[in-house]
């Protein structure tokens, strides 16, 4: 909103008018906004949520080997994220910008989503909260209006990069003058970098470029999915999730950033994705919230984000990287989330078939695997075989939270580095 004004109050030469029209300027200020916003509003919501005991059901003391007792503790944390995100998205952003208005359904649907989830779990007394098929269908469901609304929109396109070439050498890259509507992402460690979907059904023929667009979808509905999911799972410590999402959201931007701009997306040798830009005011104010959230939510947590807040989070990420055409690149850079998905995976797997043999097994002492560096060999089942047990000893939730951060950072790098590294 305020852009608009400002970008009407600069035909009459308003001082200070113009900043408004660069995104480096609307960035920082929505980082800046998100951030006090969540600080500040979090405070109030916190001791509102305690005055009514609206807190998450109690959890299991004998779990923390430490004797960490978080009853009493108030969650639906999450509805400080999506207020802080939204309010300088509203302020600060073009919203009649496809990406934009893509982001802010994705918000306020998995919010939406999350918030029925914990509403159970709080008011209703059920440790089961929302049934988990109502939770993939609405997962499902915004992953199929988002791929639709990417292949039928005529504001989502790309300019391929183009190599110049000279005696056999790379002298320059450049785009192709005209926007394109197309079904290429990057993929990482291969020099000519953009995979089509279309070509995975070029057997056919004149459809292809038609089925291309279906498998985007599918992948898009998959790709929300798993990513919500992994978020989902990966809150189970203080900080956690906020932590190693706000790193997430950095690379994000980065890349977001890159792909906006012209000059940088030709020296990256990557796509360059018009109106991309605002997707760099909106993932700002993503950081800014999670990390006024972290205010919070650090150890020992005054709030959890509760279901409203992981959700959230999980679709936040793999939306906006499919936005920017780099969902390949997910297994890399969410790769905590993907041990954490496949953690239980397995674990599930495992304890079936060896129940169709009358055994009691398991692959780890506890999933999703964070829970599995904190449960002690006194803890387990003596009638139960396990796969892994190591390591013996068991370390407290703010360490492991800040060793998962720790790995994210440097998945985020080499994220960053797969740009460079064909």
């Amino acid at each position: 909103m305020l852009y608009y004004l400002f970008n009407y109050l600069e035909q009459f030469d308003f001082p200070g008018a113009r900043m408004f029209g660069y995104v480096s300027f609307r960035s920082l200020m929505a980082v800046i906004l998100s951030l006090l916003i969540s600080t500040i509003f979090g405070e109030y919501f916190i001791r509102m949520l305690k005055k009514r005991q609206i807190t998450e059901t109690q959890r299991d003391a004998s779990i923390d080997p430490f004797n960490v007792k978080k009853v009493g503790v108030p969650t639906m944390g999450g509805v400080i994220i999506i207020t802080a995100i939204l309010i300088p998205c509203l302020l600060l952003g073009k919203l009649h910008n496809v990406y934009m208005i893509l982001m802010l359904i994705t918000t306020l649907w998995l919010g939406t989503l999350g918030f029925m989830d914990d509403y159970i779990k709080v008011f209703k007394k059920d440790k089961e909260g929302l049934h988990g098929k109502f939770k993939i269908i609405g997962q499902v469901g915004l992953g199929f209006i988002v791929g639709l609304t990417l292949y039928l929109s005529p504001n989502v396109v790309i300019r391929e990069n183009v190599e110049v070439q000279e005696k056999g050498e790379i002298v320059n890259v450049i785009h192709k003058s005209m926007d394109e509507k197309s079904t290429k992402t990057t993929i990482p460690f291969f020099k000519n970098n953009n995979l089509d979907y279309a070509d995975l059904v070029s057997f056919l023929g004149d459809n292809a470029q038609t089925a291309g667009w279906i498998v985007f979808v599918l992948i898009t509905i998959f790709v929300v999915t798993a990513v919500s999911n992994g978020a989902n799972l990966n809150d189970g410590m203080d900080g956690m999730t906020a932590g190693n999402s706000a790193i997430i959201g950095v690379t994000l931007g980065i890349l977001a950033y890159v792909s906006s701009h012209i000059e940088y997306a030709s020296y990256l040798n990557i796509m360059y994705i018009p109106g991309s830009e605002e997707l760099v005011i909106y993932i700002c104010a993503f950081i800014g919230a999670l990390i006024g959230f972290l205010w919070y939510n650090a150890f020992p947590a005054q709030i959890f984000m509760g279901d409203t807040g992981s959700l959230t989070i999980g679709g936040i990420i793999a939306v906006f990287a499919i936005a920017i055409h780099k969902e390949l690149l997910i297994p890399i850079l969410c790769g905590i989330f993907l041990i954490e998905n496949l953690s239980v995976i397995l674990q599930v797997k495992y304890f079936q078939h060896g129940k169709k043999k009358g055994k009691k097994q398991r692959v780890f002492k506890r999933t999703p695997i964070h829970d599995h560096f904190r449960t002690t060999l006194e803890q387990l089942d003596p009638n139960c075989s396990y796969l892994i047990t190591r390591p013996n000893n068991v370390y407290h939730e703010s360490k492991i939270t800040v060793r998962f951060w720790i790995i994210t950072i440097l998945l985020a790098a080499i994220t960053i580095i797969t740009l460079k590294i064909r």
